[in-house]
């Protein structure tokens, strides 16, 4: 299993301002959740041929469901409602460094892919280890493990389909772009 490593850590604020105003926090948790599992599906319909990625994406897209299930539930908990989606800007500037091609297009998707679920899992980790709440402490360690084995899934469809050496090469690129968008963010209570 293949991992990367992020070029920037997230700022200790981001996980003060988390739990300052964690009832708007989870409401971004949980579209963000559900727009995994979109994207897992979107992948599938893009690419019915390519059966690893297929299989591999199902799986994942079944996975994140039920991360949004559970984030659901909790949300409920609080007395909450979900609102209407917001557009996340790390994800939309992340997006317009996809580049066009059929094979340069699927590579980049892979990528990106792998880095916001590479940033999704340092973050859930950064998180649990702020919460008092022991419950959601542990609910936030299970969800960094499993964004941390996404990332890798991640990463091994791009080498599964690409030369080493184009994934690796495209990967550095893409992990001094998601940096550059990370130190150019407000800090803000959502994931990303």
């Amino acid at each position: 299993m293949r991992e990367l490593s992020l070029q920037i850590d997230t700022a200790d604020a981001w996980a003060e301002c988390i739990i300052d105003n964690f009832d708007e926090f989870i409401l971004d948790h949980a579209a963000n959740e559900r727009k995994a599992s979109t994207m897992a599906m979107t992948l599938v319909a893009h690419y019915p041929d390519r059966k690893l990625l297929m299989e591999a994406m199902i799986e994942l897209a079944l996975e994140e469901l039920n991360h949004f299930r559970q984030v659901v539930k909790i949300i409920h908990q609080r007395g909450l409602v979900i609102a209407s989606d917001k557009k996340d800007p790390y994800v939309n500037q992340l997006r317009g460094f996809v580049r066009g091609g059929s094979d340069n297009y699927f590579l980049d998707r892979l990528l990106s892919a792998a880095v916001i679920e590479a940033r999704g899992a340092e973050r859930f980790s950064i998180l649990a280890e702020a919460l008092a709440d022991s419950r959601l402490k542990a609910f936030y360690n299970t969800l960094a493990q499993s964004e941390n084995k996404h990332h890798c899934l991640f990463l091994d469809m791009a080498h599964s389909y690409f030369p080493e050496q184009a994934v690796d090469q495209r990967l550095l690129e893409w992990l001094q772009i998601e940096k550059i968008i990370i130190e150019q963010l407000p800090i803000r209570p959502r994931l990303h």
